[in-house]
């Protein structure tokens, strides 16, 4: 909310973002007084689809467009460079700025420019689950505009940038000090962490693919896929190129999903549904009249997506167990 107030984001607006993507995402934009433009997610990546946004842009024409925010899903880097073609062509028509949604991606990369950096402004989550987790709740908003970056300090602290003076309505927005404590301990190891991460996910391709069990869904609409692609029952999220994924969640696609999850539980293995259902489809946002069917990829991935143990101090052995539990599962 902070970044996108600071980019401008005010009530009459409109801001693009993903379907598929944690309630936050879109709630900031309502607080900032806006209303969210929901488009549907690359099948591969499940990161919001450029060319989908411009196709809403060109078609649907939204009122007041003010910004797009792109979520950097599961740890990689959504398609940066189409976003900033967008600005770019749109920038007499449609003045949009790009706002990040990094809450996953700390230490994530596109075309070697880190997470954070890559629109007007960014939001990272601390959140104890995540890659950089602080005791509780903690986030952090970057910006490489000086101005943004005193607009945000102002913002944070009750529109005062000198105590007791307020020149607009802000918020009490400060990080606790305990937090930054813990934080400013784990900083120096979320590198080695993020490359442990890496590590771990390579573990699970090698040995899914061992096993038979997978396949990689490419980038384009899930019809085009290839018999060999259907008949896997696991199939593998796409990964960029120009992205270093730092893997916040190593997430699979699965055949009969919510089976498999009650199976893994049976051998106490961990795992969890990131997101059960699409935000075009949560009842609070009903008022936007979108229906299902609609923002069809999101809603295949939220019935298939399923988000399986990932920490630095896996195992291989734990992997192994995890994948071997899966083949057991479809066979």
């Amino acid at each position: 909310m902070l970044a996108l107030v600071a980019a401008g984001v005010k009530p009459g607006d409109s801001v693009i973002t993903t379907a598929f993507s944690f309630f936050a995402s879109a709630s900031a934009i309502v607080r900032a007084g806006a209303t969210p433009v929901f488009v549907d997610v690359d099948p591969g990546t499940l990161n919001l689809d450029a060319a989908l946004v411009v196709r809403q842009i060109q078609t649907k024409r939204p009122e007041n467009p003010r910004a797009v925010l792109p979520v950097h899903l599961y740890g990689q880097c959504a398609d940066m460079d189409a976003f900033d073609r967008i600005v770019k062509e749109y920038a007499e028509e449609f003045p949009v700025a790009i706002v990040e949604d990094a809450a996953q991606a700390i230490g994530a990369e596109w075309s070697g420019r880190g997470a954070g950096s890559l629109g007007i402004a960014a939001a990272f989550s601390f959140y104890p689950t995540k890659n950089l987790s602080a005791y509780g709740d903690a986030g952090i908003v970057t910006t490489t505009r000086p101005e943004m970056a005193e607009r945000m300090r102002q913002l944070r602290n009750h529109g005062s940038p000198q105590r007791y003076y307020h020149y607009e309505f802000g918020w009490n927005g400060r990080m606790d000090a305990i937090q930054a404590a813990v934080l400013r301990v784990k900083l120096p190891h979320i590198t080695e962490w993020n490359h442990r991460r890496q590590r771990h996910a390579a573990t699970y391709d090698q040995l899914f693919a061992g096993a038979g069990l997978t396949s990689t869904q490419t980038s384009g609409r899930s019809s085009d896929q290839s018999s060999n692609e259907s008949s896997a029952p696991v199939r593998l999220l796409s990964r960029s190129p120009q992205a270093k994924h730092v893997f916040h969640q190593y997430v699979i696609r699965a055949e009969c999903r919510d089976e498999l999850r009650k199976f893994l539980a049976g051998r106490k293995i961990g795992s969890e549904i990131y997101y059960p259902l699409p935000l075009h489809l949560q009842p609070v946002f009903s008022y936007l009249g979108l229906k299902a069917g609609e923002l069809p990829v999101s809603e295949q991935a939220a019935r298939e997506v399923l988000a399986l143990p990932m920490f630095p101090e896996l195992t291989e052995a734990e992997i192994r167990w995890v994948v071997e539990s899966i083949a057991d599962f479809y066979a």
